[in-house]
């Protein structure tokens, strides 16, 4: 069985379509996934020879809309405790029994679907190094390996001593043969405190940032009653820590009633059932407020909106820019400073307003900010190039290792036809 694995699979060269498999943790939230769904459905979209599978942890996968040619591998779901342990999600197996099962579905699968590329989503080695047999197998059948990074990963004191123990740099040097980052210099430049060699280096391209559109199929599920006039969007993305966003909010409101537009606050499917609970009590309590715990099609309600007040994660970043919505960002600070880094550079940039949670959620600061919102400026009166050009370049950068697997197959489709006779 080990041998099969290891070897080439075995349609390679056949009458198959070109394939890019996408590697994403998923440990907690809905960043990794979302950015996975975005990249695949348009790496489709350009390519209708292609398919693209996306191996994930994410406990609420499959509420997400799939189009044809993307489908999705469920591994079993692990989760970061707070003090930076992890934990199986839903199973009562301990967590070196979970890295086992997750690794060898993770090279299983791989190794049968063949993929033409593969794409690894932001953790060079995995979780806890489980991507790293599956690297090591593909390096081997000439697959192109691409490490794809978000445009912030978290502050360099920080980042460098947790790469330094995860021993990464075999990985960056050995295995992978491009690296994307999913941003701009002008932004941050996520690998820049690393003592990384200059071979390394030349792997690396920013790609811009990834462009988001509104899903053109209908939403099936009605909408808010309060999208019926103009409407503020709050979104916590995931909603784990997203409470006190929430919060800060909800008392704004609740002092101050007339506030310039009415809210609709998204709770986030992994927000605690009991604060879910007390938000969606205190906001039904107000005239001007309504809440949800979850929406799949976001994109519609933020394309609806007048403005956004977000945590600033990288996709809801990604979304205020491609729709080109007013926004206020409160980023968390804790367990990473990744969204403080990229809503600090934006804010310098003039492409959204920051404010930093104190703790205190003083309801006056909130509000004050929300009545200037409608004078605020729109991402677009900022001329950044190249922002949002990632998918342009994401396809332009995958092109010839997809263009390869088919003249691989036109050349080699004669001699596997002659020897079936």
């Amino acid at each position: 069985m080990l041998n099969e694995v290891e070897g080439q699979g075995s349609d390679a060269g056949s009458g198959r379509g070109a394939r890019v498999l996408i590697y994403s943790h998923d440990t907690f939230g809905l960043g990794h996934l979302r950015r996975a769904l975005t990249l695949a459905h348009s790496m489709v979209e350009s390519n209708k020879n292609l398919s693209v599978l996306i191996l994930s942890g994410s406990p609420i996968i499959g509420s997400f809309d799939f189009r044809a040619r993307v489908d999705f591998v469920r591994i079993p779901g692990v989760i970061k405790l707070r003090n930076g342990d992890y934990t199986a999600l839903n199973l009562l197996i301990d967590l070196d029994e979970t890295l086992s099962i997750r690794t060898s579905i993770i090279k299983h699968t791989a190794a049968i679907f063949d993929p033409d590329v593969f794409i690894v989503d932001k953790e060079p080695s995995g979780l806890r190094g489980e991507v790293l047999p599956t690297l090591k197998m593909l390096k081997k059948r000439g697959t192109r390996l691409v490490l794809g990074l978000r445009d912030v990963l978290d502050e360099p004191a920080l980042l460098v001593p947790e790469w330094k123990r995860k021993k990464v740099l075999p990985a960056l040097k050995n295995l992978y043969d491009d690296i994307w980052v999913y941003g701009l210099p002008q932004i941050c430049e996520p690998l820049g405190a690393l003592d990384l060699p200059e071979s390394v280096l030349k792997k690396v391209t920013y790609t811009g940032y990834l462009q988001r559109r509104v899903p053109s199929s209908p939403n099936t599920t009605p909408p808010p009653e309060i999208t019926k006039k103009p409407y503020l969007l709050v979104t916590t993305g995931g909603g784990g820590d997203g409470d006190g966003l929430i919060e800060w909010v909800l008392r704004a409101y609740e002092t101050d009633p007339m506030l310039p537009y009415p809210a609709l606050l998204v709770l986030g499917p992994f927000m605690q059932t009991e604060l879910q609970t007390d938000f969606l009590n205190r906001a039904s309590q107000l005239d001007r407020v309504e809440a949800i715990t979850f929406e799949q099609h976001m994109e519609s309600l933020e394309d609806n909106a007048v403005g956004i007040v977000a945590m600033g994660g990288y996709n809801t970043f990604c979304e205020i820019l491609s729709l080109d919505k007013k926004a206020i960002i409160v980023p968390r600070k804790v367990p990473r400073l990744e969204q403080f880094i990229r809503a600090s550079k934006a804010e310098s940039l003039g492409l959204i307003r920051m404010l930093e949670d104190d703790g205190k959620y003083d309801p006056e600061v909130m509000a004050s900010a929300l009545r200037h919102m409608p004078r605020q400026s729109k991402p677009s009166d900022v001329v950044v190039p190249g922002l949002l050009e990632g998918l342009v370049n994401v396809r332009r950068l995958i092109a010839p290792w997809l263009d390869r697997h088919a003249r691989k197959r036109d050349v080699e489709s004669p001699t596997i036809l002659a020897k079936r006779v």
